[in-house]
């Protein structure tokens, strides 16, 4: 486990029911609590997410009449330029949930809604037709989720995304770190708190301290810092892909876990975390996906199913985001992922929303860390 973690191996087999695992014919790695308690996928966990009553900056849409909420901080103007830095507080805009920044990641960005200068046109195994388009810098940053608000936001956010591989013979061991979550600089409605320990979370005191003459008042210790240090290379975000169809915007972020030897062979695996967004008025909601993997071995995969994780979300204009992730391991360094996820409008009709093509690449131990890393 991560030097300082407390995510704590759970004994057993570590594999849940739910989306097929492309690349490896088996069921999807899903959530697991902090004491390697078993649960449904989507549905928080008693023991990490106990169910408080939340105390949003803003009211709920569905609070019960009369409820009184309570003040948890006062909002800053969020910054147009330049990034937040570690012990920012801050409300996530889309998920609502309350948070506080550990670090932040420098991150290439590939918009497939940004057109290029010179557009080209390719058939590839990774294009599908698609243009090509450049990578431009943009800030994310990993952060903590307030337990208090795990269950409010389970059912649109999984709060157990960020994984890792164990460190024994068991090439599918996966464990989980409860509330960790990546968030895009244009995601923090920062705010500030008077409250010396504002976010309940069981790494929060681990990580931070409190500092009243700093701004942020929240500082990192050193085993913040030790902790990045040592796990970058499965924390590290380096490349987003995004497209847009048909008002519905795709958000594809890869992560490179690492490699194990199985049967004689080497088994690489990468996690892929996807946010759904509806940009428009109209309720739609995911009826299917269709995977295609591509291994640099040569293979070519199908993957087609019901929803993803076991779920098929309803996107609308009260809630228009779904965030999800999942893993994919394949015999082979690298590869590529693309496909569709098809959707269905109230009157029945169907329609099918592109995935923005995304590279399966096993080389970042050879990479130099990105300026995000040692601060």
């Amino acid at each position: 486990a991560p030097a300082c973690g407390r995510a704590r191996a759970p004994r057993g087999r570590k594999e849940w029911g739910g989306e097929a695992l492309p690349g490896s014919g088996g069921p999807e790695v899903g959530p697991r609590c902090s004491v390697g308690r078993r649960r449904d996928v989507g549905r928080p966990c008693p023991v990490c997410c106990p169910a408080q009553p939340a105390k949003p900056l803003s009211a709920p849409r569905n609070r019960l009449e009369g409820k009184v909420l309570e003040t948890v901080g006062v909002f800053e103007a969020p910054k147009q330029h330049g990034k937040y830095e570690t012990g920012q507080l801050f409300l996530h805009s889309v998920f609502g949930y309350r948070g506080i920044v550990l670090f932040p990641w420098q991150a290439r960005l590939y918009d497939r809604d940004v057109a290029s200068p010179v557009t080209e046109k390719s058939e590839n195994v990774a294009g599908h037709g698609s243009k090509e388009v450049k990578g431009k810098t943009h800030t994310y940053y990993q952060v903590l989720i307030d337990a208090r608000d795990c269950p409010h936001i389970s059912q649109r956010s999984q709060t157990e995304a960020v994984t890792f591989l164990a460190n024994h013979d068991d090439s599918r061991a996966l464990y989980a770190i409860p509330g960790l979550d990546y968030v895009s600089h244009e995601d923090i409605l920062p705010y500030s708190s008077t409250d010396q320990v504002p976010i309940q979370h069981e790494l929060f005191e681990r990580f931070l301290m409190y500092d009243q003459t700093k701004v942020p008042p929240f500082v990192a210790r050193d085993t913040l810092c030790a902790w990045q240090e040592k796990n970058h290379p499965w924390l590290e975000l380096s490349d987003v892909h995004r497209e847009t169809t048909e008002n519905i915007r795709v958000t594809v972020i890869p992560f490179y876990m690492g490699m194990r030897e199985a049967q004689n062979s080497h088994v690489y695996w990468w996690r892929y975390c996807i946010r759904l967004e509806n940009l428009d008025s109209e309720v739609v909601q995911l009826r299917e996906r269709h995977w295609r993997i591509f291994s640099l071995s040569g293979t070519l995969e199908t993957v087609r199913g019901r929803g993803v994780v076991g779920r098929e979300p309803v996107l609308s204009k009260e809630q228009p985001a779904f965030q999800y992730s999942s893993h994919v391991s394949l015999q082979a360094s690298s590869g590529h992922m693309w496909g569709t996820f098809r959707f269905e409008r109230p009157d029945g009709s169907h329609f099918d929303v592109r995935i923005p093509p995304f590279s399966l690449e096993s080389n970042k131990d050879e990479k130099t860390p990105p300026s995000g890393l040692h601060w």
